[in-house]
């Protein structure tokens, strides 16, 4: 399962060797001054973008590199998203500056993975 966590002054989105495999994409790090906002969100597999560039959507699952409906702009319309069945509830962190407008990870504890990273507080109960 993905694993997001602070190292140091980074951001780090540890994949699974499945999930890499799946979202043909490796691990993702990125400078923790490139995150503009992050929230809890409650129905993970809504918010999984509408189109895959690469990567897999089947039925409460979605690994890879989605086109999201909210952005206009070309560079600011990707996400990456790692959600699976079990995990309906994710971490979503927008992004500035990055080949991502937003990461979605999908997580039992969404909150504890927040308390975590310590960036701001957390939004409650986004959908999509």
């Amino acid at each position: 399962m993905a694993d997001l966590r602070k190292e140091g002054t980074d951001l780090v989105l540890d994949l699974s060797p499945i999930e890499k495999a799946a979202a043909k994409h490796g691990c993702l790090r990125m400078p923790l001054s490139s995150v503009v906002d992050i929230e809890v969100v409650d129905d993970a597999r809504a918010a999984i973008g509408w189109w895959t560039f690469m990567g897999s959507r089947l039925p409460g699952y979605g690994v890879g590199r989605f086109r999201l409906n909210s952005l206009s702009s070309s560079q600011r319309s990707r996400q990456f998203a790692a959600v699976h069945r079990d995990t309906p509830r994710a971490v979503r962190v927008r992004l500035q500056g990055e080949d991502f407008a937003e990461l979605l990870v999908g997580s039992k504890s969404p909150e504890a993975v927040v308390a975590s990273l310590g960036i701001g507080e957390p939004e409650q109960g986004g959908s999509g």
